[in-house]
């Protein structure tokens, strides 16, 4: 009984090590064949030596040879038992979750891109080549002249912080003034091309890349300041002997060197510190490799917005004036093209263009995003500098969890709201809306997942309202009030 209870156990062991056995009597042959064609100045005592390791190593070859024939010969009876244990199919409810589907994963890769490769030839032969890059760039963009030099100027906003920076360490300055200087600083880095933008009627990629820059310097100020505040609080407390030991303060001292602030604002993060992990070299050509994915995923998001967003759109009617089904059916076509250029522009910028920054400059933490696909609730997104400077803070000030959350919402929602409303001059405040509605999700997501007691329906109301409907209906809000107002500019 015992011998045919582990039959398998034994074909294994006996397989692997006939395998390893093959595997170094093989190489020692071929190691002796290579010295013996390399070497020409043997003695005779050596040559007859190799000629013997030859024919044991061959003798060596024929036992295994042998071994696997026994092996095949008493194993794989007939009279062997197929069934000997209980256990699922490799689909079934229980087990599905303990296979690897690789497999399947790359069937689904596959069929993605016939299907979607299938559409846009079937689109290009049905209506043609519909990129027109009048939207993005017109005869206005080589006007826009004003942003450019606005964006230019943005740095005098970063050394302002760094002379204010520079007196409070040297005592000069109160807290209360340091505060109300980078107040106005960072306010004015704000500001300051929002009016340039509205008082140019300009492309619009260019208002929003301006606007981009002047939030992530926005964004990379406050940060800047908070954190030497604490750190000033710090070394204030330490010099009382209030704080015992300062050993989780090491890699982060306090210091205004000019060169710390200058690497910071051109780093691929919106967190200051004085010090980063830094890589030793600079991959050449890695950087190259990414650089042209970078191209190519741009220029494919750049041709589904020609090819598909653009026609959708134009032949649509606002969402909240024509009928309800209509706008339904136009949001849902919308969405699976509008989801594959959210993605596309995440993948460019997150990853390769983050990533490709990070590279030049040696910058070692890379952690630009997590695993968001993941996410159970629409809450868990969010980035450090988000946690940071207004989550905890917020709880070190007594401020409920809750509303804490709240206010985490509202800053994202009104950066949402700057980086698209000022660019299309038009201020319906949809994608403050649209941000400040996540948190009654929030609620009503948490509320599913103890009633089923699965992360899967979080994660799937994520996409629902994240990618499928969210971002095409404020795609459509915003196209169409873009083109009301053109159309009364226009009649003007």
């Amino acid at each position: 009984m015992a011998a045919l209870e582990s039959p398998e156990n034994h074909i294994k062991a006996t397989a692997t090590s006939t395998a390893t056995t093959s595997s170094s009597t093989t190489s020692d042959l071929n190691f002796s064949v290579r010295r013996r064609s390399t070497t020409v100045t043997d003695s005779p005592s050596t040559e007859m030596m190799e000629s013997e390791d030859l024919k044991s190593n061959g003798k060596e070859c024929d036992k295994v040879t042998n071994e696997n024939r026994s092996d095949i010969k008493f194993n794989y009876r007939p009279s062997m038992p197929a069934h000997r244990g209980v256990r699922e199919s490799p689909l079934s409810s229980d087990a599905i979750f303990k296979q690897s589907h690789a497999g399947l994963f790359n069937l689904c890769i596959v069929v993605l891109v016939a299907i979607n490769s299938r559409l846009i030839i079937e689109n290009i032969i049905k209506y043609g080549w519909l990129i027109n890059g009048g939207f993005w760039f017109s005869s206005k963009s080589l006007r826009d002249w004003p942003l450019f030099m606005c964006c230019l100027s943005l740095p005098a906003f970063p050394f302002a912080a760094y002379l204010v920076e520079k007196l409070a360490y040297q005592n000069y300055l109160p807290q209360l003034v340091v505060v109300f200087l980078h107040t106005i600083i960072t306010t004015g880095s704000l500001l300051y091309p929002v009016l340039v933008i509205l008082r140019c009627d300009s492309a619009f990629l260019s208002g929003v890349t301006l606007m981009l820059f002047s939030c992530i310097v926005w964004l990379k100020l406050v940060s800047y300041a908070h954190t030497n505040s604490d750190l000033r609080a710090i070394a204030k407390s330490i010099d009382r002997e209030d704080v015992p030991s300062i050993s989780p303060y090491v890699g982060n001292p306090y210091d205004t060197y000019f060169k710390s602030l200058v690497y910071f604002m051109v780093a691929p993060t919106l967190c200051y510190q004085s010090s980063y992990p830094r890589t030793e070299s600079v991959r050449k050509g890695w950087v190259v490799q990414q650089f042209v994915k970078l191209i190519i995923f741009t220029g494919f998001m750049g041709f589904i917005i020609e090819q598909y967003i653009n026609p959708i759109v134009k032949n649509s009617q606002h969402p909240f004036k024509g009928n309800l089904l209509y706008a339904i059916e136009r949001v849902l076509k919308l969405s699976v093209p509008n989801l594959y250029v959210w993605l596309c522009m995440f993948y460019c910028f997150f990853h390769l263009w983050l990533n490709i920054l990070a590279e030049l400059l040696c910058f070692g933490d890379r952690e630009f995003y997590k695993d968001w696909w993941n996410a159970r609730t629409v809450e868990e997104p969010v980035h450090k500098w988000m946690v940071r400077h207004i989550y905890f803070p917020c709880l070190r000030n007594k401020i409920p969890k809750g509303l804490a959350i709240l206010i985490a919402f509202l800053v994202s929602a009104v950066f949402h709201e700057l980086c698209i409303a000022v660019p299309c001059h038009v201020f319906k405040l949809w994608a403050f809306i649209g941000i400040m509605l996540q948190v009654p999700l929030v609620v009503i997501t948490k509320f599913l997942q103890n009633k089923f007691r699965s992360s899967m329906v979080g994660n799937m109301i994520f996409w629902l309202f994240f990618s499928i409907l969210g971002q095409p209906m404020c795609v459509l809000l915003y196209y169409h009030d873009l083109m009301n107002r053109k159309g009364k500019t226009e009649s003007r």
